[in-house]
């Protein structure tokens, strides 16, 4: 095993980040300051220049995506900036936005303040609704070809098979876990079967608060899209359930104020809400798997130290049984 698939950020010192961006020439030279920014798939750097505005600096962990995949990312996040969405595209330097420098890869993004949004608020839930309706309605006019779908296969079937053959469940509950696992992706069969031919399109993947900042004020106020890593085909829904808390009631309500903004400009088929449990379950079931995928690197036993625990394992068994009851509800109604 290489080193870097061990610890794959060794070599990424602070000079190696200084010294990636000076690669860049002299527009890009930084000034030495250097802050880290929350991310463990990637890592992700705040760079003073010495001329012009902090940068963002994104290395992308090595093996993960192709070149081409990264592109096809990058494409699809200017496409929608070029519609004047506000997404937070990578800057092109000298005809590219994907670099190398000692064997990373990285971009450079322009640096956007604000906060997590309050989805509390039904105004802020419409105006999310408008800008996702806008981003589905670019991205259902071409088909990702780089990028892998989100489905029961590379969500499920995939993550499941690691864990076991990793020998990551405790041999105590392997027998619970196999059972639970079973049931749990027959659930989610299940619900894509009621839904029955569903669109796949271009999606963020991964749209929840912590990827969305929001400012108050000005003429960039609302909503800004930030971390397109995740992007990939998928059923419109996996953009909207993320932003849904809360009871049942609670989620309906939330989701109606969601819908009032997003069929402003793109159309929602209401089968689709037989998928939102199922989503969840394969969320559960990949996120399990993607924290075990990276236990080599040093990052992850420091950032989560409860995962691959007796506890854990147990209470993923009792999430998923929790799962496979809400997947046989009926789904949430939608009111056009």
């Amino acid at each position: 095993m290489k080193p870097l698939d061990v610890a794959p950020y060794a070599s990424l010192t602070p000079d190696c980040v200084l010294n990636a961006m000076d690669s860049l020439g002299g527009e890009y030279r930084a000034d030495g300051r250097l802050l880290a920014l929350n991310s463990y798939e990637n890592r992700v750097y705040q760079i003073g220049m010495e001329e012009g505005p902090t940068l963002v600096a994104k290395f992308y962990r090595p093996g993960r995506w192709s070149d081409a995949a990264i592109l096809e990312e990058h494409a699809f996040v200017q496409e929608l900036a070029a519609q004047e969405l506000p997404v937070v595209a990578p800057l092109v330097i000298s005809g590219r936005t994907l670099h190398s420098f000692a064997g990373y890869r990285f971009a450079v993004f322009p640096k956007r303040g604000g906060r997590a949004p309050e989805l509390a608020d039904s105004a802020t839930l419409e105006w999310m609704g408008r800008f996702i309706g806008r981003i589905h309605a670019i991205g259902a006019q071409q088909a990702f070809r780089q990028r892998p779908a989100l489905d029961v296969v590379s969500f499920g079937e995939e993550p499941r098979d690691y864990l076991l053959e990793h020998g990551f469940i405790p041999d105590d509950l392997l027998d619970a876990w196999e059972s639970v696992m079973s049931m749990a992706l027959d659930g989610v069969g299940r619900c894509f079967e009621r839904a029955g031919m569903v669109d796949r399109l271009r999606l963020h993947g991964d749209c929840h608060a912590g990827n969305v900042l929001w400012t108050d004020s000005g003429a960039e106020r609302g909503p800004h899209f930030v971390d397109f890593d995740d992007s990939r085909m998928g059923p419109a829904i996996q953009d909207l359930w993320m932003l849904l808390s809360g009871d049942r009631e609670d989620m309906t309500r939330q989701l109606a104020d969601v819908l009032r903004g997003y069929r402003r400009f793109y159309d929602f088929e209401p089968r689709e809400l037989h998928l939102v449990e199922a989503l969840r379950t394969l969320r559960l079931i990949h996120y399990a798997a993607w924290l075990a995928r990276r236990w080599d690197d040093p990052a992850f036993p420091h950032a989560f130290p409860w995962f691959n625990t007796q506890r854990y394992w147990q209470d993923r068994i009792l999430e998923l049984r929790e799962q496979i009851a809400l997947m046989d509800e009926e789904p949430m109604q939608f009111m056009p």
